[in-house]
């Protein structure tokens, strides 16, 4: 008989004796409805994924997600939802980011990061003035080319796990925006930058093409995202806050609304209010018609209760708040 054929007699394991028995894992705490924003001080190495995990396990929470993945290698700001608040992603993800990052040159990556194989290198090292030269070119409204290794879908297949497998990736160029890049510092084999850029920027690809431009190749050595949105480096929190013994720092969940800070807001009566919530447009009155014009967060009786569209004189909701679930 086979060693591995599963019709074999298995050797009844062995008795567990009250001092040898392994202790009992503590039962997870039962998921409860948990609605705001926590916005993580990410620490490097961690997956965005991963961090999103533990951040719902942390607050016990049923639903949580993320506005803007950030690489293993990155650290800083990555503003998780949790709860009602998932519903406000989209609008801190439309919002400008801001990084700082440190580019080594000599050596071009195949993930255009420390974490990759080497693939060109340079003995020319560029002066800080020839940097700073080159800089508008990569300002404004441009082009860009994604990493090979990047969550991009290419024929429904991650870019990523297609570079891994030793595929041949061709990504097409994106649209970007780059509102400002400045140099810092500077020295031989290094530089350090701060950028400001729209959604779908991505520093490592711009760290690359710096590289090829200086014709001296570069590659992301240090990343950090210090603002997204409305939520900024000051009022990051740190993950051992978040899964202290006695549960997380209370100051660690701001408000769902948090998230709307750029949006005009109205306050509506209690029967306006009703008909939001059953996704019924209502009319704009008054002095409140001319000033609106797009997305606006409604609040009644002092509570977020929906994102309206605001147009043609009435408004049409787009997200309705159940903070009650």
């Amino acid at each position: 008989m086979n060693a591995h054929d599963a019709t074999a007699p298995r050797p009844a394991p062995p008795s567990q004796e009250a001092g040898d028995a392994s202790p009992a894992r503590p039962p997870r705490p039962p998921k409860r409805e948990v609605h705001g924003w926590v916005i993580l001080d990410k620490p490097a190495g961690m997956t965005s994924t991963h961090a999103v995990a533990r951040v719902k396990r942390a607050f016990a929470a049923k639903k949580a997600g993320h506005a803007g993945t950030l690489d293993p290698l990155a650290t800083g700001c990555l503003p998780i939802a949790l709860g009602e608040a998932t519903k406000t992603v989209p609008f801190v993800m439309d919002g400008r980011k801001l990084y700082r990052f440190t580019v080594r040159w000599g050596v071009e990556t195949d993930t255009d990061d420390a974490e990759g194989q080497p693939v060109a290198t340079s003995d020319e090292r560029p002066a800080a003035e020839a940097i700073r030269a080159l800089l508008p070119r990569f300002t404004g409204t441009i082009e860009q080319v994604p990493p090979r290794f990047s969550a991009i879908k290419i024929a429904g297949e991650r870019a990523y796990d297609l570079a891994r497998e030793g595929q041949a990736v061709e990504i097409a160029p994106r649209t970007i925006t780059v509102h400002r890049l400045a140099l810092t510092t500077a020295t031989t084999d290094e530089a350090v930058f701060e950028i400001e850029c729209g959604k779908g920027a991505y520093v490592r690809a711009l760290a690359r093409d710096l590289g090829r431009a200086l014709g001296c190749r570069g590659h992301v050595v240090q990343l950090r995202r210090t603002e997204v949105g409305p939520f900024a480096e000051a009022g990051l929190v740190p993950l051992d806050l978040i899964e202290a013994e006695g549960g997380p720092a209370p100051t660690a969940l701001l408000p769902a609304e948090a998230a709307l800070a750029d949006l005009p807001a109205l306050a509506v009566s209690r029967a306006d209010a009703g008909r939001l919530r059953r996704g019924q447009p209502i009319l704009l009155r008054g002095r409140d018609a001319p000033q609106f014009d797009g997305p606006v967060a409604i609040r009644a009786e002092g509570q977020l209760i929906a994102i309206a569209d605001a147009a043609a004189g009435e408004l049409v909701p787009r997200r309705v708040f159940n903070f009650a679930r």
